[in-house]
């Protein structure tokens, strides 16, 4: 189906663009968004008389997405999780837990704003893009920990362990020492 782009969308093209795009993309995404209409003759004529519109409109848009980018970029939010010995999340923190994260500390973003290629799943700093708008991006912090103190010393850069792994020799010869006794002494008997 062919469709003209009444905005920017990534990686399909800029706004007043006509593209071809699957029909089910059309249907379900774009025009039910207002992010495209269908290429008819009606339509091309209706969007060139509205054009200077809808570029007023993005214009206003990106401005006030630069705003809170300018705000947002560099914030750093916590989110608290359950994990086991080894540093590894119970569960995961998806879009949808950062969004919410994010709106607790006083911005307002929506989870589809929130780009993860893979749902986080260990304890730690991440940095998360957040769209405001298809032309601004603003990385965020987010700090995943077990609790209020650990994130603390997460965010000061201390190196979490979860697990102390030791070895023979940082037990050193005493229990060595301890063990020889223990089989000593069961020869004994």
């Amino acid at each position: 189906m062919e469709v003209i782009l009444l905005e920017r969308i990534a990686k399909l093209g800029q706004m007043g663009e006509t593209v071809r795009v699957k029909d089910g993309y059309a249907r379900n995404f774009l025009l039910p968004g207002g992010k495209a209409m269908r290429a008819t003759e009606a339509s091309k004529s209706r969007f060139e008389s509205q054009r200077v519109q809808l570029e007023t409109r993005n214009l206003e848009s990106r401005n006030e997405a630069a705003g809170v980018a300018e705000k947002l970029t560099g914030q750093i939010f916590v989110i608290i999780r359950q994990a086991g010995d080894t540093g590894h999340l119970y569960g995961s923190v998806t879009p949808r837990d950062i969004a919410a994260a994010t709106t607790a500390g006083g911005f307002n973003a929506n989870r589809n704003q929130i780009v993860l290629k893979a749902p986080i799943k260990s304890l730690g700093l991440h940095q998360v893009p957040v769209h405001l708008h298809p032309e601004i991006e603003a990385p965020i912090t987010v700090n995943v920990a077990r609790s209020a103190a650990e994130a603390e010393r997460q965010a000061k850069g201390e190196a979490i362990k979860a697990v102390e792994e030791a070895t023979m020799d940082d037990l050193g010869l005493e229990v060595g020492a301890a063990l020889a006794d223990a089989g000593g002494s069961l020869g004994d008997r």
